[in-house]
């Protein structure tokens, strides 16, 4: 289903208001998208009351500098797999509005997904829009009337042409592949290598999708354009890969060596994916990077007017925090589920008029980034229409949010299958409702605030509440043209629950009354 999902690019550009700044005087912006980071994935804290809100033993000295430097947002909000989180980023609108909420085969039905793999499951679940719009409104088409050149570098994820979408420099409509320099080109049947080689120089391109962003910035500086940078690295995205000479760092750790005496592993004979040491190695390398970045800017004299947001596409259940003893994992879930465990993400921000070591307390989303960048710019936010974001120019000026802001719904919609099943959230300041469609009859409240791991289901004690916010949630999805599953009359039980992927997390991290069952790696919660 072919649906008109921004405002036709010539309309919006009369509505945007370019303000009094002249090119030489406005903004860059360069936005560090890291793929498949947990919220607690680097060492700054993202809740300075939760000891597991961060990862001890991984040293990122560059993104804790942008902390020291710059705004942390404690409670900011991604997407419950990557494609969908890019479509948000680049529309500021969420994905029930864009119909972009998978990255999915072919649909062979402009509403419901009749894959054979699903046919006997509870419901027939929907197909996704397959890429994004060409007529979309995304970051780079909203900031070229404002004399911005836009480069996107790195993962693209969302099919469809980045240079349709107003991006001059890019590497194309690139997918999860490239970054997996040791798989990538493989010939059918050629065994993917089992350990990382010694000899490794751009573990996830890291080194050269950095190169060409220095390159594109050092360009503009020079011909005197403002630019939007987005570089979308492969890291951390599972197929583990890294410098060897980092990874020795961590083979030496007293923790990883504790480890690997735990589990019986061979730090010279473990498989790349299962060693701790490799994904590590990874953040600190693209870490370095990312302090290459910074280097150029000041070098090129442009730091002090450059905002640089360092963030991710969605959560994610890194199992290293778990080799500081005293550490569980702090959220539910993981990615492909609307639990925090597969939304909440870091998130960073330096820049002009942001106060150094600021933290914003309240909830922020992926779609929030289009009006905040356009805002920067020096165009009005409040003219862009069909979207769901807000612009958070002034929040992180300063401005003190109101009770408006601060309880604004932020929606979430995944109405498939795969590893999850099909359900929606929606969080309103604390309050999070969580709907499983196999399950309506199960209520389902949260209170943030109190139980960040999402623990206890308090919809019973709070009839309202629940209400409101799920009325509220299904009014929008309605009013959006959002895509709903049907009951599937060809459910078969048996055949349901003996499918492996509902065996091992489908049944695990299902809908509950009550209190839910701690996972193993939690049980300290």
């Amino acid at each position: 289903m072919k649906r008109l999902k921004g405002v036709v690019f010539g309309m919006l550009l009369l509505l945007l208001n370019a303000g009094c700044l002249t090119a030489k005087n406005r903004p860059n912006i360069v936005l560090l998208y890291i793929d498949d980071l947990a919220w607690y994935g680097t060492p700054v804290p993202m809740n300075s009351a939760m000891a597991n809100s961060f990862m001890p033993v991984l040293q990122m000295p560059n993104v804790q500098k942008l902390a020291d430097a710059g705004m942390k947002f404690g409670h900011a909000y991604g997407s419950p797999m990557c494609a969908p989180a890019r479509v948000c980023l680049q529309t500021g609108q969420s994905a029930a509005r864009s119909g972009f909420t998978v990255y999915l085969g072919k649909a062979n039905d402009p509403y419901y997904d009749y894959n054979k793999e699903y046919k006997y499951f509870p419901l027939v679940a929907n197909v996704s829009d397959l890429e994004i719009d060409k007529e979309a409104f995304t970051i780079a088409k909203a900031l070229n009337p404002m004399g911005y050149v836009s480069a996107h570098i790195g993962k693209w994820h969302m099919r469809g042409d980045p240079g349709e979408q107003g991006y001059e420099v890019h590497d194309g409509a690139t997918d999860n592949n490239p970054g997996n320099t040791l798989t990538w080109g493989l010939k059918k049947g050629e065994p993917a290598p089992k350990r990382l080689p010694k000899d490794m120089s751009d573990p996830k391109l890291m080194f050269s999708i950095t190169d060409k962003a220095i390159g594109f910035m050092q360009d503009q500086v020079k011909k005197g354009n403002p630019f939007y940078l987005q570089i979308s690295h492969y890291a951390m995205h599972a197929g583990r890969e890294c410098l060897d000479k980092t990874r020795q760092k961590y083979v030496k750790h007293p923790l990883v060596q504790a480890w690997y005496k735990k589990n019986n592993k061979d730090p010279e004979t473990i498989s790349r994916k299962d060693d701790p040491a490799n994904w590590l190695a990874m953040g600190e390398d693209l870490d370095g990077r990312i302090g290459a970045i910074l280097d150029k800017l000041k070098e090129l004299g442009i730091e002090n007017n450059t905002y640089i947001i360092v963030t991710a596409d969605n959560g994610y259940r890194h199992k290293e925090v778990l080799l500081t003893p005293e550490l569980t994992q702090p959220l539910h879930a993981a990615k492909w589920w609307a639990w925090e465990g597969g939304i909440k993400v870091p998130m960073i921000v330096k820049g002009p008029g942001i106060k150094p070591g600021s933290v914003f307390k309240g909830n922020v989303v992926n779609y929030d980034f289009l009006p905040t960048f356009v805002e920067w710019a020096g165009g009005d936010p409040k003219k862009l229409q069909n979207i769901d974001g807000v612009s958070l120019a002034d929040y992180m000026a300063g401005k003190v949010p109101d009770k408006v802001f601060l309880n604004r719904n932020l929606y979430f919609h995944y109405p498939h299958y795969r590893t999850s099943v099909p359900h929606s959230a929606v969080i309103s300041g604390s309050f999070k409702v969580v709907h499983f469609y196999e399950r309506p009859d199960i209520q389902m409240l949260f209170d943030l605030s109190e139980d960040p791991g999402e623990v206890n289901n308090i919809a019973k004690q709070n009839p309202d509440t629940y209400q409101e916010l799920y009325k509220d949630m299904m009014s929008y999805f309605n009013e959006v043209g959002a895509r709903f599953p049907k009951v599937n009359p060809d459910y078969d039980r048996e055949i349901y629950r003996k499918d492996p992927k509902t065996i091992r997390e489908r049944l695990k991290w299902g809908p509950f009354e009550g209190k839910r069952t701690l996972d193993p790696d939690e049980l300290k919660y």
